[in-house]
């Protein structure tokens, strides 16, 4: 049901429950009293038994049925004003009400209400418990000094990412990247999303108050983020794009300011080659090496299906698939969400978490929000949230509980964490036994838990000597004017793609130089190590223009490299949420 759909149910029951501001009053009430005909007409709430004498009895006096209101035994209808009482006391109707403009109890949105809210997701998890413990310095573990790379569509300052400091801009490697006005920016309406998510923070949130059920905060909301842009306002990017940005976090994650620790990858390919071959498997893996803890969505093809996304299948890294809350605050009914993908007893989820109908920050006039306008919170009166669903999401959520536990105990590799946060998680009795893997996450229980052996996973290392077309799967970016797809051995530059070269470079976190990537200039201009210093955005609508002088666009592009179901729609749609 869409919002609208629910408020106007809403105000049907209170009407027919008799809850609305009064008694008829005014004019029609006075015609009512008086036997006197109206000439106006008024919008009415008829509430029937079901025999059908309602609706003969409205059309009788010249009205109109309007919308049927199932759930309260009622439809909405315009008749003469004169004529409510005769229709009142017709056979088959049960009251007339008048439908007029009311304000609900209760009616505006409050997050300690709402089930799929951040402050409800982060009490859920453990995160607000957290907040209050303490680091070996005597900080607060909100994951301050942990940098979040976050590979994406870009981040907006919209409020709750726009204090300075928040978010560094990485170089923008996306077809958007040439025009100035969208550098770095979020056209599509992704990444603003998850950014919410890991460490969103409002500015008016006082150290200590972050458990504010009126303010904006996410789970780790003294973190940092550094954003990294690949897609553009229509989502489409090329694999060899996320290489590159997966490179450049390696090989940038020691920079003064950065100490890049987390990767959130919301990002999954329908490869079917091997992962110890696949390129996107072994840019995560070399990441991973390097101390990076790299977060991966599963994708979302459901419950059924057997093969997680691309890299999630690369077994090193930390897997996320989506649970499902069902609306109630006890997590022991917590199902894992039908459209999160199963997978299979060789790779699966490692752990899942909160991914249906999150509430995270909204891009106004981002493609998404122009696109799926009823994802929006009605009731928020300053239109500032969006609803998401996806293992996209719950990625998002994994990525800010690995940075509490790194602020808390920085000298712990990527296995340790991973360790740490499956060890902990919490059965799902509800749950689907194979795709909930661990359980659901519970970041308190991990933070409390002994430091793990430092052992490596003991998985056969890969060797990315693989395919860069067969890594795109069915994915491709293509000319506009053309319809040419970009396809083959190559980069989006047009450059030979190498892999024994790459790999090398790969490894040893080297693979960029200044500004080049694979033998050609991607970027430098667009890097300077800037955060947004509080500047204000303006929310301007996106024209979605491409790179000047390469034409590869989306128009015809599948949309499945983003995890399928999460860009396509139908997770953005009325049926995920609730």
């Amino acid at each position: 049901m869409r919002p609208g759909s629910l408020i106007r149910a809403a105000v049907a029951a209170t009407a027919a429950t008799g809850l609305l501001a009064g008694p008829l009053v005014g004019p029609a009430a006075a015609a009512v009293r008086t036997g006197h005909a109206a000439e106006a007409s008024v919008a009415v709430i008829v509430r029937h038994d079901g025999t059908g004498g309602a609706e003969a009895a409205v059309a009788r006096v010249g009205g109109t049925v309007g919308q049927h209101l199932d759930l309260v035994g009622a439809f909405t209808a315009t008749m003469p004003a004169g004529a409510l009482a005769a229709v009142s006391a017709a056979p088959g109707v049960r009251a007339v009400t008048l439908d007029g403009a009311v304000r609900l109890q209760g009616e505006e949105w409050n997050a300690d209400k709402d089930q799929h809210s951040m402050y409800s997701l982060t009490q859920s998890i453990g995160a607000q418990d957290v907040w209050s413990a303490t680091d070996s310095s005597g900080a607060k573990l909100t994951g301050q000094g942990v940098g979040v790379a976050v590979i994406d569509s870009g981040i907006a300052p919209v409020a709750g990412l726009d204090t300075p400091g928040k978010v560094v801009n990485g170089p923008d490697l996306s077809f958007e990247s040439q025009t100035p006005a969208l550098r770095n920016l979020d056209t599509f309406g992704h990444g603003t999303h998850m950014a919410g998510i890991i460490a969103g923070r409002d500015s008016g949130v006082a150290a200590g108050e972050e458990a504010d059920k009126k303010r904006f905060v996410g789970v780790a909301p003294d973190a940092h983020l550094v954003n990294m842009k690949v897609a553009a306002a229509d989502g489409a990017v090329d694999v060899s794009q996320v290489i590159a940005a997966i490179d450049w976090v390696v090989t940038h994650r020691d920079d003064p300011g950065l100490n890049i620790r987390v990767l959130n990858l919301s990002f999954g390919t329908d490869s079917t080659q091997d992962p110890r071959l696949d390129p996107l498997s072994y840019a995560v893996e070399a990441a991973w090496k390097k101390g990076i803890v790299v977060v991966v969505s599963v994708g979302n093809d459901g419950l059924q299906e057997s093969r997680v996304g691309m890299p999630a299948q690369n077994p090193n890294v930390l897997a996320v698939g989506a649970a499902d809350p069902l609306t109630t605050a006890d997590r022991s009914d917590d199902v894992v969400a039908d459209f999160s993908t199963g997978g299979s007893a060789t790779r699966r989820a490692d752990l899942v978490a909160p991914g249906k109908s999150v509430v995270s920050l909204r891009v106004p006039n981002g493609f998404i929000d122009a696109a799926y306008p009823q994802a929006r919170i009605p009731e928020d009166p300053d239109q500032r949230y969006f609803r998401g669903s996806g293992t996209s999401q719950a990625a998002a959520v994994v990525s800010g509980a690995a940075a509490l536990l790194l602020q808390q105990r920085p000298d712990l590799t990527p296995d340790q964490v991973k360790k740490l946060l499956t060890g902990a998680a919490d059965a799902m009795p509800a749950g689907d036994t194979l795709a909930q893997g661990a359980g659901q996450l519970d970041i308190a229980a991990a933070v409390k838990a002994p430091t793990p052996a430092a052992a490596a996973q003991g998985y056969l290392p890969a060797t990315g000597l693989g395919s860069l077309e067969a890594s795109r799967g069915t994915s491709h970016v293509a000319d506009p004017d053309t319809g040419t797809e970009l396809t083959g051995e190559v980069d989006i530059m047009g450059q030979a793609w190498t892999p024994a070269g790459w790999a090398q470079v790969c490894t040893t976190g080297t693979a960029w130089n200044g500004d080049t990537w694979n033998g050609r200039t991607w970027s430098g201009r667009t890097w300077s190590g800037s955060n947004w210093a509080g500047r204000t955005w303006s929310g301007r609508t996106w024209s979605g223009a491409v790179w000047d002088g390469r034409t590869w666009s989306g128009r015809t592009w599948s949309g499945r490299t983003w995890s399928g179901r999460t860009w396509s729609g139908q997770a953005w749609s009325a049926s995920d949420w609730g």
